[in-house]
């Protein structure tokens, strides 16, 4: 049992890391708060002194706010549907005893260690890519006319994007959970005559629930924050454009650092409501 002083030794340990890791949040947070007050204009004549909430208002009656906003929400539940579907399938399948099923899980997971940019240059170029893609070939092969898969399909073609890099998790973290299953369970059910999608509606489901919601907290909270797959593959055009990528423009293409500040004060915002809304499911998922 953790003494008194074992356990001071223990906060005076933890310390220095966890200033670190606090000043390495709340700098950058004081900073965005303090710019978002101010008309910064690095390139046209830098500080221009304090507007109040004018940065707030300017950002939040922009005709590209709500649509960012919305674009942001249909890539998030996009990728999670995708991610969260499939991932039980793969799971499921890589539970099975197979031929070379290490190297089938290894090939699984692959994809999530390769970097955001690289995948999405990829998938421009290899696959959607009008005129020499893979998938422009299938289309011919049926005698079909080439889609444009990224002026005429864009948020569909960045949720196929996202959704393959975050597959790979989802399908770990759930391949995990099943393999924690007691097979007594599923033997029993299957001796009581109980057919297959019985028992995974019944059984394997529900064993499911915490770490499906743990599987989209965790996405959500990093989705939220997708550039490098919209800066690679449309540019924001097309109505791709999220949040995230509305701040950019405002900031570095703008050069108005105090509107995207602000932008960046209701991303973070949002994101508090979404880890809200996800933590109490998670929570109610956990007490079960």
């Amino acid at each position: 049992m953790a003494t008194q002083h074992s356990r001071s030794a223990a906060r005076l340990m933890m310390a220095p890391a966890v200033t670190l890791l606090l000043g390495w949040m709340l700098v950058p947070l004081a900073m965005t708060l303090y710019f978002s007050f101010k008309k910064y204009l690095p390139l046209r004549g830098g500080d221009l002194g304090w507007v109040g909430f004018e940065n707030y208002v300017r950002f939040v009656t922009s005709s590209a706010f709500w649509p960012s906003i919305q674009t942001t929400l249909v890539i998030v539940g996009g990728v999670l549907v995708i991610t969260t579907v499939l991932g039980v399938a793969l799971a499921l399948l890589l539970d099975q005893p197979m031929w070379g099923q290490g190297p089938v899980r290894i090939l699984v997971i692959a994809p999530f260690f390769v970097m955001p940019t690289v995948s999405a240059l990829v998938w421009k170029n290899m696959f959607m890519d009008p005129n020499y893609g893979l998938l422009a070939d299938l289309w011919r092969a049926f005698g079909a006319e080439p889609v444009q898969w990224l002026s005429q399909a864009s948020v569909p073609s960045i949720i196929m994007i996202v959704a393959w890099q975050w597959l790979p998790f989802a399908t770990l973290i759930l391949l995990t959970a099943i393999q924690s299953l007691d097979s007594e369970q599923l033997e029993a059910a299957e001796m009581d005559g109980a057919p297959s999608p019985k028992r995974f509606w019944y059984i394997i489901l529900p064993h499911l629930g915490r770490a499906i919601s743990v599987v989209i907290l965790i996405q959500t909270i990093f989705l939220l924050g997708i550039f490098a797959e919209i800066f690679v593959t449309t540019g924001g055009a097309f109505g791709t454009k999220t949040l995230t990528y509305l701040i950019y423009q405002r900031v570095l293409e703008s050069q108005n650092v105090g509107l995207g500040s602000a932008g960046g004060v209701y991303a973070i915002i949002l994101a508090n409501i979404l880890a809200i809304f996800l933590m109490r499911i998670v929570g109610k998922n956990l007490d079960n």
